[in-house]
């Protein structure tokens, strides 16, 4: 670790009340204390009430006892919920008296932390009441931000919406959701984006796990994790590639050291050595980049040691022979290490184990997802697991591990620029699903749009900047560029090409920031810039929104598994909720009574109205068919949040009580009806099971054939109990009447089921009735290791835009450039060819991860003085020769310099942690810019408590091929040592 800063270095960057509170806690918590102890006490490790007195801010009190019979004052509350930081979905019960939150503790009984929390997790109460937060609204006026009413604020950013919209038309506009949104939210921000009149829309799962989506919903169906990490306690065998759990998702940790202990092997493959690689029992080291390499080099041996499941492939996979064919030519032992680095030995091993012990789980993250080939990488580590047969498999699948706290759940309802809630795409049917769902007239909904521009996908995320900046001839959209921007609940230091973000923010019209914490886009937007690019008519309003603490929702998992958070306090300050904010905009934009007419409303903060969030729920319930998220009433989840004891903490599965048989958080597909209790299903494709008890099997979504070969599966590769006991086409109506069960349906059922398929039909008879069949609603097919649809059918090995090797390049190149992908032109070849020796000058190999103590863009955690002193400063890490070669040592401040033009100035590590030829940087940071401290920048006591430089300010130009997820795992860079 970095070294610890001196006590007068430490005091001046955590304020001194709170490292005076550290000092006082340090010596009430005594000189020894057992794992245990610390949880109990976590609450006071976090500003419990035990030491509320120290506490600087005035609304934590000793709390008095009400009066017996009182109105209630006193009284002691304890609220579940769930932290707001990584997926895995650890509850928390936060403790609260008279409305303060005080102290919290970790749910023993919770199936998925058993009791644990993570630095973060520890810390989650300052979050809610954290002094650091945007506690008004405020708008930069002559580069200072300035206290303004919540009446001011709304009527200025819709007036001029409204003005950007009468000139430019909606698509002018981007609007940025939140993974930290609940699953509500979420789906009423896409909701409230298309009554606007824009598919101009996206959040953090594009630059997150987006080429995960893409590429397992294209080869097996659905884009999500397979089994679940209580399920890897019964794994024989996992190998990690791109994940460093242990910092990224350091509960999940748990349940594979569960397995560890029972004897299962454990591969780490990754540039860097983690901690996560520190456990394994084999660490391979990769050069960044060269996954599909690697997992190729996998499948040689494989194959050539006759390893596959010859009966799973036949049955249930299309298109391995032309894998086989791929890898046996190609992907020979001496050009696997000549691209990825690792010898015929290690690779020989590593495949062994995983053959060998089976069932095997393959597990990856942002560290195989965040690279121009991004979906290649994936489908090559679907294509393993299917070769192994490890797909439907408990102990076995594919275990993706997502970011954010509901991350999955906002991609499977949210803001997504190609879909609307549950991946109906912009389409014209799935318009009219949710035009009858919402209750409005379809005809009104596609007026809102311009001509031709609802069916079409909107930009992404990753690439707002180039909407801001590109010839607007070359734009795929009558609005041309885009003039005004949202940032609802997202970090702009997560995203790349930091430099010309900066330039794109200070040419917009209008850019409205909605967070509990300033993000980095508040001193990103103040900070002085090219006075040339300044928009001099730029609006710049920050809106101070209330945290997943103080308000209600549930939200999804990454296993799929839905929780419901309690309301834990009133929203702090001058905040308001999310879906308050929406509904205040909708109103004033004149969509209002569209917006609201099919939910129920309530009272929220100060008697305002806000749409209930059960209410909600229910609305996702009535039409999101296509994933399974119709069955998790919110009754069904709230009693599984009250009977958390009753899961067996292997399987998920409840033993008795209340919820007997259900698995926990119904995890989706939980199809029909809440009334039909289906139990949600806890591994994905797995046939051992009837589709009642959470089976089933690979989705028929891509056609019933191809070149005139059956893409459904062969005869006894059918879950258990179904009565189709071969591959069979996804289930419609007119397919009901053929296999002669219409005449199961209601009379109601009928009605509405007539000319529908297991989609659409808002009854859930289709659904009910294939069940009690013991068919899966969307069919029996099989899975495919090659995609058609994609650029590269079969995955390949292309080098990064960015590449300091020069023969590689020319042996693997990228794409050809795209003229118009996503709205925009994309370069690819172009840039690489310009690009063919820029290892010459930049001949390090920059990649980007995690640390446990921060999360996402870090303002939030960050601006935590618990966490904060835990890791001060932004950092390198170098390799020994590599300093030595530049005169760097140990804790020299150096200057990292990449293509771009950027020069930003961090501490060195010195570590052989990370190879010769490659550096590592967190991305947690920002509030510095290229040497410059930010501070004078943020709204007064809005700013966060560490601050450093943001990677991503330096970080370069590419794109995955098929979702546009940036690149970040895998660029160049040089690094000098600052005298």
């Amino acid at each position: 670790m970095l070294k610890r800063r001196d006590e007068h270095k430490a005091a001046a960057v955590v304020p001194s009340h709170n490292h005076s509170l550290l000092s006082k806690i340090g010596s009430r918590l005594g000189a020894t204390m057992d794992r245990r102890t610390f949880l109990k006490r976590s609450g006071i490790g976090v500003g419990a009430g035990a030491v509320a007195g120290s506490l600087p801010f005035g609304m934590v009190k000793k709390a008095e006892a009400a009066a017996e019979g009182g109105s209630g004052n006193g009284k002691i509350e304890v609220k579940r919920t769930v932290c707001t930081h990584c997926s895995v979905g650890c509850a928390t019960d936060a403790v609260v008296e008279n409305g303060v939150w005080v102290r919290q503790n970790p749910v023993f009984d919770s199936p998925i932390n058993m009791g644990a929390h993570c630095a973060k997790g520890a810390a989650l109460r300052e979050h809610g009441h954290g002094e650091y937060r945007l506690k008004y609204p405020m708008k930069l006026v002559n580069g200072k931000y300035q206290k303004i009413t919540w009446d001011e604020a709304l009527d200025g950013i819709t007036k001029k919406m409204m003005a950007l919209r009468e000139a430019n038309g909606p698509d002018s506009l981007f609007f940025i959701g939140s993974s930290k949104h609940n699953n509500e939210q979420s789906y009423l921000l896409r909701k409230w984006v298309s009554m606007w009149g824009t598919n101009n829309c996206d959040h953090q799962a594009r630059i997150c796990h987006s080429t995960t989506v893409a590429g397992v919903a294209n080869t097996w169906g659905y884009g999500a994790m397979t089994n679940s990490y209580n399920d890897m306690q019964n794994t024989k065998c996992a190998l990690y590639i791109g994940s460093n759990a242990a910092e990224a998702h350091p509960v999940s940790m748990m349940h594979m050291l569960h397995a560890k202990e029972t004897g299962a092997k454990w591969i780490v493959v990754d540039p860097r050595f983690t901690r996560t690689a520190a456990k394994a029992d084999e660490y391979v080291r990769i050069r960044s980049g060269t996954d599909v390499a690697f997992l190729f080099g996998l499948l040689h041996h494989i194959f050539k040691n006759g390893w596959e499941d010859k009966k799973y492939i036949n049955d249930r996979v299309f298109g391995m022979d032309a894998i086989k064919k791929e890898v046996m030519e190609n992907w020979t032992p001496e050009k696997v290490e000549e691209v990825c680095g690792v010898p015929e030995a290690q690779m020989y091993k590593v495949a062994e184990m995983m053959a060998k012990n089976r069932p095997s789980t393959l597990v990856w993250c942002m560290g195989q997802t965040q690279h121009s080939i991004g979906n290649a990488m994936v489908r090559a580590s679907c294509i393993v697991q299917l070769a192994l047969g490890n797909i439907g498999v408990s102990g076995g699948g594919a275990n993706i591990f997502r970011g954010h706290d509901n991350v999955q759940g906002a991609t499977d309802v949210g803001p997504n620029p190609d879909s609307l809630p549950g991946y109906y795409g912009v389409a014209e049917g799935s318009w009219k699903h949710w035009c009858r769902i919402w209750g409005v007239d379809y005809d009104w909904i596609k007026s809102r749009y311009a001509e031709g521009m609802s069916t079409k996908s909107g930009m992404t995320v990753s690439r707002w900047v180039d909407g801001v900046l590109e010839n607007p001839e070359l734009i795929g959209q009558k609005a041309g560029n885009l003039r005004g921007l949202f940032f609802w609940g997202h970090a702009p230091n997560s995203q790349t090409r930091g430099l010309d973000m900066k330039k794109a923010m200070d040419k917009l019209d209008l850019l409205v920031v909605i967070d509990p914490y300033p993000s980095a886009t508040a001193s990103m937007a103040a900070m002085p810039g090219d006075a040339a690019g300044l928009n001099p008519n730029r609006e710049v309003y920050l809106l101070p929104a209330a945290t997943q603490f103080e308000c209600s929702g549930s939200c999804t998992a990454s296993n799929r598994s839905l929780q419901w958070r309690e309301k834990v306090i009133e929203p702090m300050y001058d905040s308001r909720t999310d879906h308050m904010i929406m509904t205040q905009l909708a109103e004033k934009l004149g969509f209002g009574e569209q917006f609201t007419k099919s939910m129920t409303m309530v009272k929220g903060k100060g008697g305002m109205m806000e749409p209930e969030m059960e209410s909600v729920l229910r609305e996702i319930n009535k039409g999101t068919w296509t994933i399974g998220y119709t069955g998790q009433s919110p009754e069904r989840l709230k009693l599984h949040m009250k009977n958390m004891h009753t899961f067996n903490v292997r399987t998920l599965k409840a033993e008795g009580g209340p919820c007997d048989g259900e698995y926990f958080g119904l995890p989706w597909p939980c199809y029909g009806t809440a009334e039909i209790k289906h139990p949600g299903s806890p591994n994905l494709y797995d046939t051992s099971k009837h589709v009642m008890d959470g089976g089933g099997n690979f989705r028929a979504n891509f056609g019933v054939e191809k070149d005139g070969v059956s893409l459904l599966a062969e005869d006894g590769s059918h879950s258990k109990g179904a009565e189709i006991t071969t591959g069979y086409p996804e289930f419609t109506a007119d397919m009901l009447k053929m296999l002669g069960w219409w005449d199961e349906l209601t009379d109601a059922e009928k009605k509405e089921a007539e000319g529908k398929n297991w989609k659409t039909d808002l009854s859930g008879g289709i659904q009910r009735v294939a069940m009690k069949h013991g068919c899966h609603p969307f069919g029996n097919a099989k899975a495919r290791a090659v995609v058609w649809n994609f650029p590269d059918p079969v995955p390949k090995h292309r080098e990064p835009i960015y590449s300091p090797r020069a023969d590689l390049v020319a042996k693997y190149p990228t794409h050809d450039d795209k003229k118009e992908f996503w709205r925009l032109p994309t370069l690819y070849k172009s840039l690489q060819e310009k690009n063919a020796d820029i290892g010459k000058s930049f001949p390090l190999i920059m990649t980007s991860g995690r640390l446990v103590e921060y999360e996402g863009g870090g303002e939030e955690t960050r601006s935590n003085p618990w966490l904060a002193e835990l890791q001060q400063d932004m950092f390198v890490e170098i390799h020994p020769k590599a300093a030595n070669d530049r005169g760097i040592k140990h804790g020299d401040q150096v200057r990292v310099m990449t293509p771009t033009g950027a020069k930003i100035q961090v501490q060195a590590q010195v570590t052989r942690r990370v190879p010769e030829n490659t550096v590592f940087l967190p991305f947690h940071f920002s509030g510095h810019w290229q040497g410059a401290d930010l501070l004078a920048y943020y709204p007064e006591g809005a700013h966060p408590v560490v601050r450093g430089e943001a990677v991503n300010t330096a970080t370069t130009y590419g794109y995955d091929s098929v979702t546009m997820m940036q690149e970040t795992k895998t660029t160049v860079c040089q690094i000098e040592r600052i005298a």
